[in-house]
């Protein structure tokens, strides 16, 4: 059987449960055009400024983006930012019953200082201050609601005093009593806290830390050291622009570099690599192939300024350009290509049973991809041959394939097309609606497709 889209097309709706640190980030942009006559310092003039929920926010933002229902669960100040947080968060689809207020707690503020796509200076307002008692104890009664409902949960520690080590340890009992997985992106250099994980993220300083080992030391004997005192299940160390690498606890390693066309800003790059890893594993894939969308995913991330949110359909994008089979779906991958197309204008071109390479096909497909739509095309054949779609989807004007689908009004549904065309032999013809396409293919069908 032909290959299809990979593990990308494995992707379906999932629900995570995010808990950490909630910060408010907020970006001054402007231009430098002297420096001041007080210090020896520039004078920015700012253009504008915006805020967002940055930290496990950020994560949040991430998650639902990539169409995950998400619970959020931490800590806010009773203060203007703490509201913001909340509203925005809401704003985007997420649960935010388990955000709750922390009495004469404020709530953590970054402002990045930015002229001219770089950051000058970035000033934060906050304390790091322990969890109380009493919101520690509402929050693990919220985790054993939530958590039986997840697929999968995220520990996001930013270090602002949160995530406690008895907070930790409730949050990774109750998802190994449920079966949930759970992935931690750490801080700090302990990492007995967050022992028996499922997966540990750390970066590069962090790993050499945790470990308490010279920077001269192997990475492979890190990777052990810290597998052996935190007791998790996979170790995945980000490396910045060297990558990524996986370790477990049976000594394998494999390591995966990043594919990226330019770094402009690494800010927010592990929150991608995170909330892709939730959706590999909710959606069944394995820590490996989790691992390379993560990377693929960064590598998007870092080509833009400031923390960014990156689409199903850009990775799908990105990956086109190193499997082209990558853009070829059935009719069980709707939820990945509704993501692929969304947002998007396609025309769809329907090719008929037995329908061959031809001068014809050619001159259509080239005809079609002149036009300002993407173009779909459409194999109505039960049985087409693997060479015949290989060299479908090698072609640069073809952006979608869909094989054969059994039922197709549901696909007329997902796809939605804004133009569709039918080629019969050398003759191609333009079908008003979608109606018109079941219509058109319930001829060479039973009833019962429909």
């Amino acid at each position: 059987m032909v290959k299809l889209a990979g593990a990308f097309s494995q992707f379906k709706p999932f629900t995570v449960l995010v808990i950490g640190d909630f910060l408010y980030d907020t970006y001054t942009t402007g231009r430098v055009k002297r420096i001041s006559p007080e210090a020896p310092v520039p004078v920015m003039e700012v253009q504008k400024q915006e805020s967002r929920p940055g930290g496990a926010g950020n994560v949040v933002l991430n998650l639902t983006t990539l169409g995950a229902k998400v619970f959020a669960a931490g800590r806010i100040g009773a203060d203007y930012e703490g509201e913001e947080l909340k509203e925005r968060l809401n704003a985007e689809g997420a649960d935010i019953s388990a955000l709750l207020i922390e009495p004469g707690y404020r709530t953590p503020v970054k402002n990045r200082l930015i002229a001219d796509s770089q950051q000058l200076l970035r000033v934060d307002f906050e304390t790091v201050t322990p969890l109380l008692s009493s919101v520690e104890q509402k929050i693990i009664l919220e985790l054993r609601k939530i958590i039986p409902q997840t697929q999968i949960v995220a520990i996001s520690d930013y270090g602002k005093g949160f995530l406690t080590n008895s907070l930790i340890s409730a949050i990774i009992q109750i998802s190994r009593e449920a079966k949930v997985p759970v992935i931690v992106d750490p801080k700090g250099s302990d990492f007995t806290k967050y022992k028996k994980a499922s997966v540990l993220k750390p970066n590069l300083s962090e790993a050499y830390a945790a470990a308490k080992m010279p920077l001269s030391t192997p990475l492979d004997a890190i990777a052990q050291e810290i597998l052996r005192i935190a007791e998790v299940d996979t170790l995945l160390i980000t490396r910045s622009e060297a990558g990524m690498s996986i370790f477990d606890r049976n000594g394998s390693r494999k390591d995966f570099p990043v594919r990226s066309k330019e770094v402009i800003d690494v800010t927010g790059a592990g929150d991608t690599v995170l909330s892709i890893i939730c959706l590999a594993l909710a959606s069944g894939l394995d820590i490996t192939q989790a691992a390379q969308l993560g990377n693929i995913a960064a590598g998007i991330s870092i080509e833009r300024l400031g923390c960014v949110q990156v689409t199903l359909s850009e990775l799908a994008q990105r990956l086109l350009e190193f499997d082209c089979d990558t853009k070829v779906f059935d009719e069980s991958h709707t939820y990945a290509l509704h993501q692929v197309l969304k947002g998007k204008r396609y025309s769809l071109l329907v090719l008929q049973n037995g329908q061959s390479i031809t001068n014809a096909l050619f001159r259509t497909v080239r005809e079609l991809s002149d036009r300002e739509h993407q173009l779909i095309i459409y194999i109505n054949d039960p049985h087409p041959k693997e060479e015949f779609i290989h060299l479908l989807s090698s072609l640069h004007a073809v952006d979608t394939i869909i094989l054969q689908s059994e039922n197709l009004k549901n696909l007329c549904q997902a796809i939605h097309p804004h133009e569709i065309f039918v080629l019969e032999g050398d003759e191609v013809s333009k079908l008003d609606q979608a109606k018109d396409l079941i219509a058109a293919l319930v001829s060479q069908k039973s009833e019962s497709l429909i």
